[in-house]
């Protein structure tokens, strides 16, 4: 089938640069003089605009999104960079909750074609540089900056946020951040920038000392959210209660006024505003099937608890993870009158059909292990009443997978 021009520029982005999205380890480059060469020529648009850096473990995706849905309700024009994408590449860049346009895509992957370079830059450095022009161009008034990997030398650190926010630490990426909660807390403490407020969305007894000590380093206002009291209470509980107020927290620092109305606006509105989508996304009910992108220990055992189930309800889960992941030690972590079901992915990251066949041979909560996720789902559904509930969770790939 012959690709069209959108197809081929992100297919050739794809190939050319290798992304962590897709090839893992392999493609992680730490370090920022190529992305600030990059944006050097390219006019550096950073320098241009207003900026809300997040970084953390988990939650920092959903508090991106929060953040926008709150400044779009607020009548600002609001530029999103997160990943990774799930379905389509221009989910990575979106105003006010409207992707990118493919023919920037094609055009900036054009003009890339033309620079020459001493170095060849990254996946991650060319989507960020394509993200911020397209923003500058668009006149945002405000732009909500994810990080890709840690903080200190990940590619969205060249900027100067208005305001710095880290969500929360916690065992991810050991092979690029450290082993322990202290060593990945001080890699993404390196976007707290000289004089800039930042914002600890959870406070930890392992990462208390590393931020402060960052903080008065740097000169920066250290706030921590749950000790923020906020002037109306949050009719939002459990899953993600601390990454709203974290959002909360943070454009009151800002001196945004905030209500409650347009707290419940903007959580209305959070899909058109941000995109959101996979985490806690309900898709059917009479049975329900959720889908959800938490792929380490802290956002699954966040999933669980946020989990209603109905009395005699019975969960079945639908578990898919890539190689990198500990995953023993997140099935252990399921309810043991959960049935458990395992399941590769399309992307070459995944866990392989038998080494998910070996952890089933250990494990007698494990009913079955499955190839492809929508056949899998197809398959069990039928086997559940109305009140219960299949959970597909493990990987933004896996989710990535299902057509709905």
């Amino acid at each position: 089938m012959k690709l069209n021009k959108y197809e081929e520029s992100v297919d050739w982005l794809f190939k050319q640069f290798p992304s962590y999205q897709l090839k893992g380890a392999s493609a992680y480059k730490p370090g920022l003089e190529h992305t600030i060469s990059l944006l050097h020529a390219f006019g550096n648009p950073h320098e241009k605009l207003k900026l809300i850096h997040v970084a953390g473990t988990n939650g920092k995706g959903s508090t991106c999104s929060f953040l926008t849905s709150l400044l779009v309700e607020k009548g600002e024009k609001v530029g999103l960079f997160t990943s990774p994408h799930i379905f389509d590449f221009r989910e990575r860049i979106r105003i006010n909750g409207i992707e990118i346009d493919q023919a920037f895509v094609i055009d900036f992957c054009e003009k890339i074609k033309q620079l020459k370079f001493n170095f060849s830059p990254s996946f991650f450095e060319i989507t960020l540089a394509l993200a911020l022009c397209y923003f500058q161009q668009e006149k945002c008034s405000i732009v909500v900056l994810e990080t890709g990997l840690g903080g200190r030398l990940d590619a969205t650190n060249v900027v100067q946020p208005l305001i710095s926010v880290i969500t929360n630490i916690g065992i991810d990426h050991t092979q690029f951040l450290g082993e322990t909660i202290e060593a990945i807390a001080f890699e993404k403490a390196g976007i707290i920038k000289n004089d800039r407020p930042i914002v600890i969305g959870e406070r930890q007894i392992e990462t208390t000392s590393v931020f402060e000590k960052r903080a008065q380093k740097q000169n920066a206002r250290i706030i921590f959210a749950q000790e923020f009291h906020l002037p109306f209470e949050l009719n939002l509980a459990g899953y993600q209660y601390k990454n709203l107020k974290t959002a909360l927290v943070t454009l009151s620092l800002l001196s945004y006024s905030i209500d409650l109305k347009l707290v419940e606006k903007a959580l209305e509105n959070l899909r058109r505003n941000s995109g959101l989508f996979g985490r806690m996304e309900i898709v059917q009910k009479n049975p329900t099937l959720i889908l959800d992108v938490s792929h380490n220990k802290e956002g699954i055992k966040a999933t669980l608890k946020s989990l209603k189930l109905s009395e005699n309800a019975k969960l079945t889960i639908l578990f898919g993870a890539s190689q990198d992941k500990a995953i023993e030690e997140m099935l252990s972590l399921f309810p043991k009158n959960a049935e458990i079901h395992l399941c590769t992915f399309k992307n070459e990251r995944s866990q392989s059909i038998e080494r998910l066949q070996e952890i089933k041979e250990r494990n007698l909560n494990i009913k079955a292990v499955h190839q492809e996720v929508n056949q899998a789902i197809k398959q069990l559904l039928p086997t559940l009443n109305k009140q219960d509930t299949l959970l597909v969770i493990g990987s933004f790939f896996l989710v990535s997978d299902v057509e709905v």
